[in-house]
Order: structure tokens, then sequence, then C-alpha cells
């Protein structure tokens, strides 16, 4: 019996990603960095830093990795008018509000995810949001999701993740919760 519902926020709740790749591509190409759009999406749910500090890695260079982060989490708010809602995930969250606890658990941080649900204008609907800063391990690893439960009071068996990455959907299934692929809605 499902008693908890958990959203991931990018690209689950908001119809972010897109915004968020460009803002990737133009913030690692000033730093010398080409980031392709099918890597961009196979890092989904890795919070910023990590993702610099990787690239980073990557490409020989060192780099700040929480100041490039910064830059690139100020060009995504510069552009946070054009974010709109994934229709049908809103929904089934609206549809459930006040009828199961609900919670997001992002790998984004914890200001970018509460500006977003803010623009799309659910931000009082959830019980908890997890988010980047909540957990020292990042998905594909459970932890958010875990920590998501444990805050709602809600075994992870008895909880249903809304996800949109193939990390996330691991990280959901490692948690021991059911998962809905979101992918679809788009």
């Amino acid at each position: 019996m499902i008693s908890a519902l958990i959203f991931d926020c990018d690209g689950t709740l908001t119809n972010s990603m897109p915004v968020h790749f460009v803002c990737w591509r133009q913030t690692m190409a000033r730093h010398g960095i080409e980031f392709g759009e099918e890597r961009f999406y196979a890092l989904g749910g890795v919070p910023s830093d990590k993702i610099v500090a990787l690239l980073a890695a990557e490409a020989g260079l060192t780099l700040d990795a929480a100041a490039v982060a910064d830059e690139k989490e100020r060009a995504f708010l510069d552009t946070l008018h054009l974010l709109e809602p994934i229709a049908a995930v809103v929904e089934i969250a609206r549809l459930h509000r006040g009828q199961k606890k609900m919670a997001v658990a992002s790998g984004g941080f914890r200001n970018i995810v509460e500006r977003q649900l803010a623009q799309i204008g659910v931000s009082d609907w959830f019980d908890t949001i997890v988010t980047a800063e909540d957990t020292a391990r990042h998905k594909p690893e459970p932890d958010v999701f875990l920590e998501a439960a444990r805050r709602l009071g809600v075994a992870p068996q008895h909880c249903e993740v809304y996800e949109d990455s193939d990390l996330g959907i691991e990280a959901a299934r490692r948690a021991g919760m059911r998962w809905v692929d979101v992918r679809k809605y788009h």
C-alpha cells in the first residue's frame, strides 16, 4: 500500500531540464569545457558542484567547483520566468494533496528547488523538501529518497517515487521504493 509520494523536481515537477542545459552549456563553455546534451541528461540528479568537479577533472582543468556551480545556478535563476510545470505530474500531486504524505527529493540545491516550486505555484503542497545539502551521497545512491521517507515517517516500501532520470530511478530502486518514470509525460 502506497502511503507517500516523493517527487523529484527538475524534469519531474518542472520542465526545467532544457533551461538547465542551456545554462550549463554556456557556463561550461566560458571555462573551456564542452558539455553535450546526452552527457547532461545522463548526469540528471547529480548536484551541480559535483558535475563541475567531474567535468573539470575529465578536461584536466582546475576549477573552483562551488564557484562555477554558483555561476551556472545564477544563470538559471535569471531565466526562471521561462519555467513551466509538467502539467501531468503536477496534476498527480494536486490530486493527492492532503490525501497522502508528499515530499520533494532532489539532487538540486535548496534555494533553486524552492524557487522552482514557487514559480509553478506548489510551494506549500509538500510535507518536506530534501535537497543536495541534506545527504552526503547523491543519486544513484538512495539517500535522498530514504531521507524523505524518514522525514515523512513512512517505510520505504510504502513510498512511490516520480522521477525523470536513470540515476533517479536507480536511486528509488535501491531505496526499495516503487517508482514512476515521468518521461512519458513530457
